[in-house]
């Protein structure tokens, strides 16, 4: 088109431009960014909601928000890009986004609501969600099959799993997305039968699983304890044409570790019809740190090790496995290299919203309104668990604060 010069207008760019987006060809992306300025469409509030949505998807949200800034005009489906995009990543940005959108008078629609589910999802604040519920109901949009889904899963990951069956079973009509986010649901909670009753009742209905859907049910099985269940599922995978990949192997692996039947998941490992990624040997690796299994242990640790030099949690596990075994000069040198290393393992972080507020604390946190509350009701749990006769598994507790670990 270009080489024929041919007329460009605004549809030729918005389409281009979205086909950027898609591919994730970020230079050219750029590049025709640049032609749209170039040729005077810079205030065409389609092109510059495509535009938005490029750099979005590419993660750029920086220059997204410098975008957002400089438009002279905006639109509903302008808002609606940019909290989705922060969405994906920072889920805090992405709800002020949305107060500051109704702020300047901004009606949402099925499509805002549904990024601001997924947020209070993926930051678990339970209490802005049922607000955002409450607003939906109030427009009526509730019966949105995809806003539906939302919350669904904006339950599921709250710790309310009660109202998100309620949701579930009240839904006109369901797609592989809902059973699929129930599931997943009762498998976080612990509900491996739950699940797998979810798993045969969508069969029944007609709906074809798909590999996420045997990912969900499998990772059910694995935290209920439902072995030859989840052994059952595994089989029916190539019944429906899924090739079995990493993750599915991943869960298999998970699924025996957990339930002590260590040898029996490096057999399958040793079976599988590809070479084995650092998720498959990490799920290995966990199951032979939890069943103290040194040898089978060490193997796997060399494995990840092999596919991933830098990755510190699995020096970590390892270095637990030798002191478990008694290996404390093996364990020594392995925590002198890890002090070499320029990584560290990342600290792990908790959360918990009180009175519309979310508190997050990491290892060794001192600082703070809440630590003193925090640590009181640690040694409060603390003492009842002595009293219930709970012996701790000193092998792990050896490592500085200060690793980082």
């Amino acid at each position: 088109m270009l080489r024929e010069e041919a007329e460009l207008n605004p549809f030729s760019f918005s389409i281009a431009v979205r086909a950027c987006a898609s591919t994730g060809s970020h230079t050219l992306g750029n590049q025709i960014h640049a032609a749209v300025v170039k040729h005077g469409f810079e205030s065409n509030l389609p092109v510059m909601n495509s535009i938005l949505d490029m750099y979005c998807r590419f993660g750029c949200l920086s220059e997204a928000n410098r975008y957002f800034h400089e438009m002279t005009l905006r639109d509903l489906i302008t808002w609606n890009t940019l909290i989705a995009g922060y969405e994906r990543s920072d889920s805090s940005e992405s709800l002020y986004i949305f107060s500051q959108m109704e702020s300047e008078g901004f009606s949402p629609n099925c499509f805002t609501f549904t990024s601001v589910m997924a947020a209070c999802a993926n930051l678990a604040v339970l209490n802005c969600g049922q607000q955002v519920h409450g607003a939906i109901v109030r427009r009526g949009i509730e019966g949105n099959l995809a806003l539906a889904n939302a919350l669904v899963d904006m339950y599921a990951k709250c710790g309310n799993i009660t109202d998100s069956r309620k949701i579930f079973s009240e839904m006109p009509s369901r797609d592989l997305v809902s059973w699929t986010s129930m599931m997943i649901g009762y498998g976080t909670h612990g509900h491996g039968k739950e699940a797998v009753e979810l798993f045969d009742e969508m069969v029944g209905s007609g709906i074809r699983p798909d590999r996420i859907v045997f990912m969900a049910v499998l990772g059910a099985c694995s935290h209920a304890g439902l072995v030859d269940e989840g052994l059952r599922y595994f089989k029916m995978v190539s019944e429906y044409n899924v090739m079995p990949n990493q993750e599915i192997y991943g869960c298999v692996v998970d699924l025996l570790g957990r339930a002590g039947r260590v040898e029996e998941a490096y057999d399958l490992i040793e079976s599988m019809p590809f070479k084995p990624d650092e998720s498959v040997w990490g799920a290995f690796l966990g199951a032979c740190k939890a069943h103290k299994l040194p040898n089978l242990g060490k193997l796997a640790a060399r494995r990840v090790l092999d596919l991933g030099p830098n990755m510190v949690g699995t020096y970590v596990m390892l270095s637990n496995i030798y002191a478990a075994d008694g290996k404390w000069g093996e364990f020594a040198k392995l925590r002198n290299l890890m002090r070499g290393m320029a990584s560290k393992k990342e600290a792990g972080r908790s959360w918990v919203e009180v009175r519309d507020q979310v508190y997050s604390f990491v290892v060794g946190d001192k600082v703070g309104s809440h630590i003193e509350w925090v640590y009181g009701v640690l040694e409060m749990l603390v003492q009842h668990m002595k009293e219930a006769g709970y012996v701790p598994d000193l092998d792990c507790l050896i490592h500085d604060l200060e690793d980082g670990t």
